[in-house]
């Protein structure tokens, strides 16, 4: 739902016609040059959602079981003596759960949760997050960073090949 934010779908739209435009100047074939447009907007997307928006902003870090319903979490994991000691979710997560807390594995037991056991075991919970309260400089960050991709296809066109006179 980001990407359909105010800042962000107008800075997506004007990237997607730039990419457009670029990629029609160069391979001047219609067909060929939509799906090369295609092709690199949806790859452009992609590693945006996955790898670069978390990191617009350094995320922070809690071990407070209560996040904000509008926290974006990044990361989870489990430290014991102040060591990591496994990702808060996975295989390895369940394995030690059910080694350690049988009865809260299988959901039976109404005393205590997963996390309430593993923490009763000497585990802490830590999670790197982005709070709610950033959706709005991420907008503009993700805005920005795509008007300057555009604007650099500007400047290609602009300075395009040059012709013998």
């Amino acid at each position: 739902m980001f990407d359909l934010g105010e800042v962000a779908f107008a800075a997506w739209t004007l990237a997607a016609f730039a990419i457009g435009a670029l990629a029609g100047m160069l391979i001047r074939r219609v067909v060929p040059a939509i799906a090369a447009t295609l092709a690199v907007y949806a790859g452009l997307a992609l590693v945006t959602a996955l790898y670069l928006r978390e990191h617009y902003m350094t995320p922070l870090l809690t071990s407070r079981l209560n996040l904000p319903g509008t926290a974006w979490i990044v990361n989870q994991w489990y430290t014991k003596g102040g060591k990591f000691a496994f990702p808060a979710r996975g295989s390895q997560l369940v394995d030690v759960v059910s080694r350690l807390c049988p009865a809260a594995s299988r959901g039976t037991s109404n005393v205590f949760s997963p996390a309430q056991c593993l923490s009763q075991h000497g585990y802490t919970w830590w999670a790197s997050y982005q709070p709610g309260s950033r959706f709005w400089p991420f907008q503009w960050i993700e805005g920005g960073w795509l008007l300057a991709v555009s604007a650099a296809h500007r400047r290609h066109r602009l300075a395009g090949p040059r012709r013998a006179t």
